[in-house]
């Protein structure tokens, strides 16, 4: 293990901005450090690169064709290699780090960076257990750090309208909110059997804190979204994305009950996560519910447009831009079904007309609803924003404390679940209530060495 301790970056937690700004190195230029070069962090890469202010400076990753081609892409023959983050962690011309990675390395690299002094910029889904996330806030907090999390759609602009659309209460009560994501890429990605790991690929660096297995190739680079000690499929995924943009917009820490089913019925390979998920939150005042189908693209159905947010006098379509549908203002006797007429004494209709409670509008800037391509670079403002906020020391919008409220969420739907129950949850006290099976479920044990790594930096 490398020298990462608490005593050796003392200093680096008290810095202020200014002080700050004087180690940024040549040129006031950021030095950043990525880590994974997969579909995402190839992106990364690319909208780091827009921006004068930054020093491609480091690459890493554990499959050697890709650190090679990820170097290149940097165009920076300065830049170095790692096939070690921990020799990144110590390399002092990098100041900020992008952790790109499988989501179950997630937490521990960002843990393990803000010991190390640097900012971080972390990719979701920011946790595949609900403590994980504690501890992150917790790494961020005591060592002064900027964690920025890929969370990035809430920069839209229609996002940023939608809310302020809904807190001006002209949507009436809000009750109730829908989500989707549909696709269909039956029969799936086939099955992969267990073999040797190629030679350039360092595996066991790869599975790092989580349980030890044998490699199967859909158990590395991309697919390895498709089992739980990995991930949390697209619950942790495309949901989080939807579920950050309404907790946000609605201003709310965390749901009181979760109950989610579902399972891996359609698709035809080997992958655990769900392909079938239909999952209900409750927060107060409201319900929150999300369909994920893998197996069928629910073609015709508005929560494909992205989410909608129900309220008594309007409805708000959002995804990427945004949509206001009124609702008709009527008198409630109209609409009791007429058959035959009431006898004596019934309810009595009238002639009232229905009337629009509010006007339509619309707003913000297009884009695919499961993506969020297509429309304004909500990816690049992300990027700029940690940047930013490196220098100024400021809070950024998608803040470490943001992405774990989300994660937990997602992570209650999948333990929700895999147990078969509902869930209830103290948003509070950040705890389960009541059911011991699942308050285990929120922590999980990693693999060694890297237990003794977390237990070294943080309470756990």
């Amino acid at each position: 293990m490398s020298n990462v301790s608490r005593r050796a970056f003392v200093g680096a937690t008290a810095l202020s901005a200014m002080s700050y700004n004087r180690v940024l190195g040549a040129n006031d230029r950021i030095g950043v450090g990525f880590i994974g070069f997969g579909l995402i962090g190839k992106q990364h890469v690319a909208d780091f690169k827009k921006f004068d202010d930054v020093e491609l400076a480091g690459m890493c990753d554990v499959y050697e064709p890709r650190l090679e081609e990820g170097l290149q892409y940097m165009g920076n023959a300065r830049a170095k290699g790692y096939s070690d983050f921990r020799r990144m962690l110590d390399d002092k011309d990098i100041q900020a780090v992008v952790v790109s990675t499988p989501d179950h390395w997630h937490a521990l690299l960002t843990i393990m960076a803000c010991a190390a002094g640097k900012d971080v910029y972390v990719e979701i889904p920011m946790t595949v257990f609900i403590d994980e996330g504690k501890w992150m806030v917790q790494a961020a907090r005591k060592y002064n750090r900027i964690v920025v999390v890929g969370t990035q759609r809430r920069h839209g602009r229609g996002v940023a309208e939608a809310k302020k659309v809904i807190e001006s209460g002209s949507l009436g009560k809000i009750h109730s909110i829908r989500m989707a994501s549909y696709r269909n890429i039956y029969p799936g990605f086939g099955k992969t059997k267990i073999e040797d790991p190629p030679a350039n690929f360092d595996y066991d660096m790869w599975q790092g804190p989580a349980p030890k297995c044998p490699f199967q190739a859909h158990r590395g680079l991309y697919h390895f979204r498709w089992f739980w000690d990995y991930s949390g499929g697209q619950m942790t995924n495309l949901g989080a994305h939807f579920i950050d943009q309404i907790m946000w917009i609605m201003n709310v820490k965390g749901p009181s009950v979760v109950q989610s089913m579902g399972g891996r019925f359609a698709l035809e390979d080997d992958g655990e996560t769900p392909d079938t998920q239909d999952a209900l939150w409750m927060f107060p005042g409201f319900t929150m519910t999300c369909s994920i189908r893998e197996a069928n693209a629910m073609r015709g159905d508005p929560a494909a447009r992205g989410q909608l947010y129900l309220g008594t006098k309007g409805s708000l379509v959002l995804g990427g831009s945004y949509e206001v549908l009124p609702e008709n203002k009527i008198d409630a006797v109209n609409d009791i079904p007429p058959f035959q007429g009431h006898p004596t004494g019934g309810p009595v209709y009238t002639s009232t007309k229905p009337e629009p409670w509010i006007a339509a509008t619309r707003g913000g800037v297009s884009s695919d609803a499961r993506y969020g391509t297509g429309g304004e670079d909500t990816m690049a403002m992300n990027s700029r924003n940690f940047l930013d906020c490196i220098r100024s020391r400021n809070r950024p919008l998608c803040d470490v404390e943001d992405g774990h409220r989300v994660a937990t969420a997602c992570n209650l739907a999948n333990m929700s679940l895999r147990l078969g129950r509902s869930i209830r949850w103290d948003a509070e006290k950040e705890s389960v209530i009541g059911d011991k099976e699942a308050a285990a479920m929120c922590v999980r044990p990693y693999r060694a060495p890297w237990d003794a790594a977390l237990r070294s930096i943080v309470k756990v």
